[in-house]
């Protein structure tokens, strides 16, 4: 993404911007980070259509997450990740018998004639696999042009910024851009999208906090917590046991301003303050059969994933056409107790993906929502004695009624800390960028080829845009 691009924020999102910074000194919530939004967007539609980003925090290791299941390649993956002798569990391997068995719907030929399992947490998710509603994408990760080994140790050319580093790499994912990134991808997005809701403030909601990914040159990311709307709590009930005080403030944080910045926090604030009573009416009547509830408690993405589905659920209410949403689960820097920590973490992540597909099937729109997995790189093949270290590419899941499941996208990396698909240490040189990743979904969501760049200024860079994820 060039500066230009990044610098490109209206005045009026600014101000916007600037106010909800200015309600962080009273303690306002960042959902009172509203603007207005753009007049105008690049599409209408009559129809739904839903994309969820779960992004795992930290780094996940794809290697221990979708694992070689054919003999030459496990022992292999069992070798350079110090498992025991008998293809059992050791060091940072997995036992072969403990794999989730996934049988594709169609013959694939891969890389050394690769098959694959899935990590024994995942037993909700090789089940959507095997029947066909999610897919799995191979070896992705942010590029700036295609890229062979070579021409990474040579620097011939241009490389993402500060690779390998936590926060640059999640902004790079999200953003295409090092950390200080001020517009994501699924922003963009959420910008050709506005005229086809209602409420276009509706349009991209985070329910995970601030994510640059959902920042837009017009859209801004509202926030919601799994309980619903964020209320500025001491202007509603009894503030200090008070009524009277809770409505003086409410008055002092509502009423116009002389001066423009304080003009228009208060305008904002108010907005904010009208959006939780249209959003928690909303949501009020939504209850889903589906349980959320998880053996592996507490899991804070099950009831970001809840109240996602709720909202979805709530979308003709609220007049919603098309939406961007994200969530997220952290933990996942395992540079050590990888085989204490992370089935952990795949365990919530399975619960809590099966359970918001379920709740997508209970409400009818399975065919309209599609979630993918990102995080901010995979890891490194070899361990470091009790985990690994951060790498580059990784795997991805891409679930929905849509998706073509059952089966791999791109291109399988060799088992390997030699060959020309990794750059050290069994770091994965990606195969496919985030750019293509990207502009494969925002097709789905309904952008047109010509609206590919205003998304993904770099698409272009790339052989393909279309990764072929849905069918046409």
């Amino acid at each position: 993404m060039n500066s230009a691009s990044i610098r490109n924020v209206s005045r009026r999102v600014f101000l916007a911007r600037a106010g909800a910074l200015g309600g962080m000194g009273l303690a306002a919530p960042m959902a009172m980070s509203l603007a207005a939004a753009g007049d105008a967007a690049a599409f209408t539609s009559s129809d739904y259509k839903a994309l969820v980003c779960v992004f795992l925090y930290g780094g996940n290791d794809c290697h221990n997450t979708l694992i070689p299941a054919d003999i030459p390649n496990y022992d292999r993956y069992s070798a350079i990740r110090g498992g025991a002798s008998g293809r059992k569990r050791g060091g940072i391997a997995y036992g072969l018998d403990e794999l989730v068995s996934l049988r594709p719907a169609i013959n694939q030929t891969l890389t050394d004639a690769l098959s694959y399992g899935l990590a024994p947490s995942l037993i909700k998710t090789g089940a959507l696999f095997n029947s066909g509603k999610l897919a799995i994408q191979l070896n992705v990760g942010p590029l700036v042009v295609p890229l062979t080994r070579a021409q990474f140790q040579s620097g011939a050319l241009p490389l993402p910024p500060k690779l390998f580093s936590h926060n640059d790499q999640q902004s790079v994912w999200q953003a295409l851009g090092a950390e200080g990134a001020t517009v994501g991808w699924g922003g963009r997005i959420g910008d050709l999208a506005l005229s086809s809701n209602t409420n276009s403030l509706l349009t991209c909601i985070s329910a995970s906090g601030n994510a640059v990914f959902l920042s837009g040159n017009d859209a801004l990311q509202y926030q919601i917590s799994p309980g619903g709307a964020i209320p500025i709590w001491a202007a509603k009930g009894a503030s200090f046991g008070s009524s009277r005080a809770s409505e003086v403030l409410k008055t002092l944080i509502t009423e116009p301003r002389a001066h423009v910045l304080e003009n228009e926090f208060t305008r904002v604030t108010k907005r904010s303050m009208v959006m939780e009573d249209i959003v928690n009416t909303a949501l009020s009547p939504v209850t889903l059969t589906t349980s959320f509830d998880t053996d592996n408690k507490p899991n804070s993405l099950a009831n970001q994933l809840k109240i996602v589905a709720r909202l979805i659920g709530a979308r003709n209410a609220l007049g919603s056409k098309r939406q961007v949403f994200f969530v997220s689960l952290g933990g996942f820097d395992t540079h050590d107790g990888l085989m204490e920590t992370h089935p952990n973490l795949l365990a919530l992540l399975d619960e809590a993906l099966s359970s918001f597909y379920a709740a997508t099937v209970e409400m009818g729109v399975e065919n309209q929502v599609t979630t993918f997995t990102a995080s901010d790189f995979g890891r490194t093949l070899t361990s470091n004695g009790d985990g690994s270290d951060h790498g580059w590419g990784g795997h991805h899941f891409v679930m929905g009624g849509a998706v073509k499941g059952g089966r791999y996208f791109g291109t399988a990396p060799q088992v390997s800390v030699t060959s020309d698909d990794q750059v050290g240490q069994g770091r994965l040189l990606p195969s496919t960028s985030v750019d293509q990743m990207a502009s494969t979904l925002a097709r789905w969501f309904g952008a047109s080829e010509n609206e590919l760049t205003t998304i993904l200024p770099r698409i272009t860079n790339f052989s393909s845009s279309d990764l072929g994820y849905f069918s046409a």
